[in-house]
C-alpha cells in the first residue's frame, strides 16, 4: 500500500483516552502488556530550561487499544528497562532526545526501534513534525499544544494529558504506512541502517574544549581571542555539568566574547565587562576567570581546536560549495531530506579522507560518495543544463547514469518543504 492521504476531510483530535500510571504495580502490568506487542509507541516529556541535564517529567506509551501516561515523579521508571530490552519495536517520532533521557534513566537503549521523522525523511519530508505527518498522511489534525507547558507540575490538566497522549496515539499507523512506501521505493534497508546509527551513536556531553564552537556570534573572534574563548567555554561547560545548570547561567555568551577581546586583568575590570554582573563572579569564579585568561594568553595557538569546516584544505573549498549545490539538487530529485543524504559535515569529513565519514559507508557511499570521489579525482565533472540543473558527467561528456527508485506517493499540503517533488528517475552513478 503506497503512502497516501486518507479520503475525506481532516479530523481534529480533541480528547485521547488514556490511563494514568503512578504506582509500581501498574507499571509492571503495563510492561507485561507492552512486551506482548509487536511494536509500541513511546514518547517523553522533559524540561531542561533550568538544568544542564534533562529532567524527565512524563513517559507516554501506546499500542492498539491502550495509551498510558507514566508519572516519573511518583514512581521509578527504571523497570522500563525490561521493555526496552525486549524484541518489541519502540516507535518514536524525533527520537534523539528521548533516547538520551531513556538511556540515562533506564540505563539501556531500545533493542529495536523505528523513528517516524527519520523514516519520512527518506520519502521527501523535510524534518517533519508529528503534527505535519499526521495531517498529511492520516488526515488527522493534532493539537500543537503549549510549548511552554511545565510538565513537572501536578496535577496536569485534562488538556495537557490529552495532548501528551496524542503524541503516541498515531505513531504505529504512521510507521505502517511509511514502511509500506519505503518497501515500494526500495529504501527500507537505508532506513534500517540509519536507525541503527541513530540508536547506537554516542550521546551525552561532548569535549568541553569544543564547546566554543557553539558560541553565539563567535565568528567575530580572531586569532588568540579564540583561544581565550576556548578556555573560558571549557571552564563554563564543566561548571554547568557539575552544578547541573544551563551554561548561560554560569556565564553568558556575550560575556565570554567580550572577555576574550578585552582580556581584563583585575576583578574590577572583569566586573565592567559587557555581559557580566556580580552573580557570575561569585564564589571565586572571578579569580578563576582571570587565571584562565592568563593561561590562554600563554598557550600555543596550535592548541586551538578549530571547527572542521574551518580546519579544511583550502583547495577543496570551492569544490565543497559546488558539491553542496549538487547534493541539494539530488535530494530534490530523489525526494530525500538533504540532511539525511549528506550534511556539510559529511562532505567535509569525506573530502578530508576521514575513514569514518558517513559517505564512505553503506547506501550513501553508492548514492553520493563514489560520485564525489570521481569529481575530486578529476574523472568526472558537474555541468549546468540549460534548465539550470547540475548534471554529473564523465570527462568524455557521457552522463553517469543509474536508476534510483523514487517514492510513488505525492503530498500537496502547501508550505511543507521538500514534499512537492514528482516521481521520476535520477542519474547518480555509473
Amino acid at each position: 500500500m503506497a503512502l497516501r492521504r486518507k479520503a475525506g476531510q481532516s479530523t481534529s483530535v480533541v480528547d485521547v483516552a488514556h490511563d494514568w500510571v503512578d504506582s509500581a504495580k501498574e507499571l509492571e502490568q503495563v510492561i507485561d502488556e507492552a512486551i506482548e506487542q509487536e511494536a509500541y509507541a513511546i514518547d517523553t516529556e522533559f524540561l531542561r530550561e533550568r538544568t544542564y541535564y534533562p529532567k524527565l517529567a512524563l513517559v507516554q506509551i501506546g499500542w492498539p487499544g491502550r495509551t498510558v501516561l507514566i508519572d516519573p515523579q511518583a514512581i521509578s521508571i527504571r523497570p522500563l528497562e525490561r521493555l526496552l530490552r525486549s524484541d518489541s519495536v519502540a516507535v518514536f517520532h524525533a527520537a534523539e532526545q528521548d533516547l538520551e533521557i531513556l538511556e540515562d534513566v533506564c540505563g539501556v537503549l531500545p533493542k529495536r526501534m523505528f523513528d517516524t521523522q527519520l523514516a519520512a525523511g527518506f520519502l521527501g519530508f523535510s524534518t517533519p513534525s508529528l503534527v505535519s505527518l499526521a495531517e498529511q498522511i492520516l488526515r488527522v489534525k493534532l493539537s500543537k499544544g503549549d510549548r511552554l507547558t511545565d510538565w513537572t507540575i501536578r496535577p496536569l490538566t485534562a488538556a495537557q494529558r490529552s495532548y501528551a497522549a496524542s503524541d503516541v496515539t498515531h505513531l504505529l499507523e504512521l510507521r505502517s504506512l511509511i514502511t509500506s512506501e519505503l518497501v515500494l521505493s526500495e529504501r527500507l534497508d537505508w532506513v534500517e541502517d540509519e536507525l541503527e546509527l541513530l540508536r547506537t551513536r554516542p550521546r551525552g556531553p561532548g569535549d568541553p574544549n569544543r564547546s566554543w564552537w557553539r558560541l553565539k556570534d563567535g565568528r567575530v573572534l580572531r586569532g588568540a581571542d579564540r583561544l581565550v574563548a576556548q578556555h573560558l567555554c571549557a571552564w563554563r561547560e564543566m561548571k554547568a555539568r557539575e552544578e547541573d545548570k544551563p551554561v548561560r547561567f554560569v556565564l553568558p555568551d556575550l560575556a565570554i566574547i567580550t572577555i576574550a577581546q578585552a582580556r581584563p586583568t583585575t576583578l574590577a575590570a572583569l566586573a565592567g565587562v559587557r555581559g557580566m554582573d556580580g552573580r557570575y563572579a561569585k564564589g571565586g569564579a572571578g579569580e578563576e576567570l582571570l587565571s584562565l585568561i592568563v593561561v590562554a594568553a600563554n598557550a600555543p595557538i596550535e592548541s586551538l581546536l578549530l571547527p572542521e569546516s574551518e580546519d579544511f584544505d583550502r583547495r577543496y573549498r570551492a569544490a565543497l560549495t559546488l558539491i553542496g549545490a549538487w547534493v541539494a539538487q539530488l535530494s530534490r530529485d530523489a525526494r530525500i531530506d538533504a540532511t539525511l543524504l549528506a550534511t556539510r559535515h559529511d562532505l567535509v569529513a569525506f573530502l578530508r579522507r576521514d575513514p569514518e565519514a558517513r559517505l564512505r559507508k553503506g547506501w550513501r557511499s553508492h548514492v553520493v560518495g563514489e560520485n564525489i570521489e570521481r569529481l575530486v579525482a578529476g574523472n568526472a565533472a558537474l555541468a549546468f543544463e540549460p534548465s539550470g540543473n547540475l548534471i554529473l558527467e564523465q570527462r568524455s561528456g557521457r552522463v553517469i547514469e543509474v536508476e534510483l527508485a523514487i517514492p510513488s506517493a505525492e503530498w500537496t499540503i502547501p508550505g511543507e518543504a521538500g514534499n512537492s517533488g514528482s516521481p521520476g528517475e535520477v542519474v547518480i552513478s555509473e
